[in-house]
């Protein structure tokens, strides 16, 4: 894949009957068709660190994220492409007890270490310190000198390869709607939108932290909302509706959606839909911001706790 080029992916008109009924037009940019791994809002966030890193000379990528961070496999993926050595700081210590259990059930660590990625797990209390001056000195003498990406992907680079997501057709649309966990998406959305557009944030986190990230990112602009009430719980929460409606959205419009991110911001636009919070007429583009490898870790979970899995065919 070239990480040179500006990609202009396909929007995707949706067609249900609650949008014929309410006469809103609803459309999905498919950012997750970019890359299997390399998706969506990875490769926008990607795209400029990893010329950056190319540029300084570095040889080696590294980032932090979770068990099944979608940004960790990215990254791994992406840094192979690129010729980079990679490495991961998890948190979990537990899981680097046994690393052949541990890759044998999770998907995205074995994607990540199979692409060449060396994972380092840490406990839950010292990956708090991630952002620490001490922390990354230690790394420095472990592993030598890299190019450090936050967890989540998000820096100023990050938000400039977002900005590159709408194109010029895209003015249209009155809304622009995104999922949100770390805020570069959307920051980088609320920089590049037309002057009648409005951006509306989904967030899959609980807490009010996301305003004042997206604000270090965005110079006084009013032009965009957050909606606050479909995070289910929280970061990776979820319930029986969410994982129905994603079903029936897979089988109604074949467009699969995963359940941290997407899954909870398309349930969120439809309900506000259903409530006639958007008037006749309205046009509404949804980004697809990828995630779709995460799934068949989620599904393990709901397997395990034998509840309705998300039917991937």
């Amino acid at each position: 894949m070239n990480f040179n080029e500006i990609l202009a992916t396909q929007n995707q008109e949706i067609s249900l009957p609650v949008l014929e009924e309410k006469k809103v037009q609803l459309s999905i940019k498919r950012e997750d068709l970019i890359h299997p791994f390399v998706s969506g809002n990875k490769f926008r966030k990607l795209k400029y660190n990893l010329k950056e890193a190319k540029k300084l000379k570095k040889k080696a990528i590294l980032t932090f994220g979770g068990a099944y961070s979608n940004h960790v496999v990215a990254t791994a993926v992406a840094g192979k492409l690129a010729g980079l050595k990679t490495f991961g700081i998890i948190r979990g210590d537990e899981l680097g007890k046994n690393l052949t259990k541990t890759l044998e059930e999770n998907a995205t660590l074995r994607e990540a270490h199979n692409n060449g990625m060396k994972l380092h797990f840490v406990s839950r209390e010292e990956y708090r310190q991630k952002t620490s001056f001490g922390l990354i000195e230690k790394l420095k003498n472990k592993w030598g000198d890299f190019y450090l990406i936050p967890e989540g992907g998000t820096n100023i680079l990050a938000v400039k390869g977002c900005e590159e997501i709408l194109t010029e057709e895209d003015k249209e649309f009155h809304y622009i709607c995104a999922a949100l966990g770390t805020g570069g998406t959307i920051s980088g959305l609320i920089n590049s939108i037309g002057k009648k557009q409005k951006v509306i944030g989904f967030p899959a986190l609980k807490g009010n932290f996301l305003s004042e990230e997206i604000k270090k990112y965005t110079i006084n602009r009013k032009n965009w909302k957050l909606q606050k009430t479909y995070h289910f719980g929280g970061y990776a929460k979820y319930n029986e509706e969410l994982i129905r409606f994603i079903n029936e959205f897979k089988t109604e419009t074949n467009v699969l959606l995963d359940p941290i991110y997407t899954g909870k911001m398309i349930f969120g636009i439809i309900d506000l839909i259903k409530k006639d919070t958007f008037p006749e007429g309205t046009k509404i583009l949804a980004i697809h911001t990828g995630g779709i490898q995460g799934i068949d870790g989620f599904n393990k979970k709901l397997k395990s706790k034998e509840e309705q899995i998300i039917n991937v065919l």
